[in-house]
């Protein structure tokens, strides 16, 4: 007998009923969970959308808008007050920018041990110390680098025709913030690039005959000149690359001078960051784009969740043979619930004013539930009502804080979803539990069976032996003749 087929056979048969309604069970219940997921989802982001609409700060927003975008950009806040204001800029604010004297571009000269000291206006850096561990000019800038991080200076090499340079820069934007260094020997004896020479107080300053009695022959004046000359033509000298100044400017030709091109406290409410010298206007207005983005994204996801709702619930009709397909969450009481009651926050009329319903700006509802919105009537009417629609959609009584109500049994925790989602695990465990029994179940059929049909081969093959031998007997006796056809 072929034991293992059999036993397989009828192990089959026993378990293929009860493994594919466990399998339909899983397959229906897993389909359902993750529709409940995806349903949680599209509810979150209508909250969202409800979030925003309902915020005051969406209807009290301000819009800043500048005329020339090259010159000044502006935000507004919403203490901001609307109006409009000219300003003409003068001068931007910048910040210092110096290279230090040439000295050999031989990457191995060496410089003397001592201090640098750095200034950015009356503020200074540490002092970097100079040792044998970095007296080059690459070891000089890293030490700046690591130095100046925290205050905005940093350093780099420039290699010109005089020679290598260390060029310094601040971040310090205002009159007054210019980049100084002193340069201080250790030893001034020793033979390496003297620090003296990295030492630079600003450009030279050319001398005023005003101040010698106005005579161009006066010995003093004579000698100033020529040190002024004398150093302006040293092609190896420190230079001064860009000068630290403050903006200057006028908004509706009242001055006003700053440090920064980043401008918060001359209007309140308003903010702007300076561009370029020249002349332009900014504006200040509610935010209406704004808001009627935020009702867009309102009705988008509505739209959404209607969508997914409808797309769960349906129950598609095949042909006369087949059996309808349905939607996940066709007959859920839950979801029915949920449509109902935001259906009839939506249809409920609200105060007394212009705008009581969705349909008085242009948002109506289509058949299949899902809203359609005017864009143009609406734009209208936050332009024409736009203190009536900010109280049709915010505050207690407002069209986003009652839905939102609405929702929130069915997503805070231990809610309608939360016990729907909890239910349906408990079900996902119970088959994976009658799974195992199944299995148990099975495999002690197929031990059973297995010893069966092992005793019964063994008595038939014990049974095929007796009646062998017997043959052989009855052949052997004397007088015994076997018949034959």
């Amino acid at each position: 007998m072929d034991i293992d087929s059999m036993v397989k056979a009828i192990s089959s048969a026993d378990k293929a009923p009860k493994e594919s309604q466990l399998k339909r069970l899983e397959s229906k219940t897993t389909t359902q969970l993750t529709s409940l997921g995806q349903l949680k989802g599209a509810i979150s982001n209508f909250q969202t959308a409800l979030s925003a609409l309902n915020s005051p700060s969406s209807f009290l927003a301000r819009k800043a808008s500048s005329s020339d975008t090259a010159v000044v950009t502006a935000t507004a806040s919403q203490s901001a007050i609307a109006g409009s204001y000219n300003l003409e800029v003068e001068k931007l604010a910048s910040s210092s920018k110096v290279a230090l004297a040439a000295i050999s571009s031989d990457p191995e000269k060496k410089l003397n041990a001592g201090t640098l000291s750095i200034k950015v206006g009356d503020t200074a850096l540490a002092e970097i110390t100079i040792d044998s561990t970095n007296n080059t000019l690459a070891g000089v800038r890293d030490a700046i680098n690591k130095a100046g991080a925290s205050a905005g200076v940093s350093a780099t090499i420039i290699t010109d025709d005089q020679g290598s340079r260390l060029v310094l820069s601040s971040s310090k934007t205002g009159d007054g913030n210019d980049i100084t260094v002193s340069g201080t020997n250790a030893n001034p004896a020793e033979g390496n690039e003297s620090l003296q020479s990295f030492t630079y107080d600003g450009p030279p300053v050319e001398p005023d005959v005003a101040d010698y009695n106005a005579d161009i022959a006066d010995p003093a004046y004579v000698a100033a000149k020529a040190a002024y000359d004398a150093e302006m033509a040293d092609a190896n000298a420190g230079k001064t690359l860009a000068v630290a100044q403050s903006a200057k400017f006028t908004i509706d030709g009242l001055s006003v001078t700053r440090d920064s091109n980043s401008i918060d406290d001359v209007v309140s409410g308003l903010s702007f960051e300076l561009k370029a010298e020249g002349s332009t206007s900014v504006t200040i207005t509610r935010d209406e784009a704004g808001v009627q983005g935020n009702v867009k994204k309102f009705v988008d996801a509505y739209n959404t969740l209607m969508t997914f709702i409808n797309t769960e619930t349906k129950v598609t009709t095949v042909n006369e043979n087949d059996a309808p397909v349905t939607g996940a969450l066709v007959g859920d009481s839950s979801v029915r619930s949920l449509v109902n009651t935001l259906r009839s926050e939506l249809s409920s009329p609200q105060g007394e004013g212009a705008l009581r319903a969705l349909a008085d700006m242009g948002i109506t509802t289509k058949k299949d539930g899902t809203l359609e919105m005017d864009a143009a009537k609406v734009g209208k009417s936050i332009s024409s009502n736009f203190e009536d629609v900010a109280a049709y959609f915010t505050g207690d009584n407002g069209l986003a804080s009652r839905m939102g109500a609405r929702l929130k049994p069915y997503t805070d925790a231990g809610g309608i979803l939360e016990s729907r989602t909890g239910a349906l695990q408990e079900t996902i465990e119970k088959v994976d539990k009658q799974k195992e029994e199944l299995t148990k179940r099975i495999t002690a059929l197929e031990e059973r069976l297995y010893k069966q049909f092992n005793a019964m081969d063994a008595m038939v093959a014990q049974l095929t032996r007796t009646s062998d031998s017997l043959t052989q007997l009855f052949d052997s006796m004397p007088g015994f003749v076997t018949q034959k056809d």
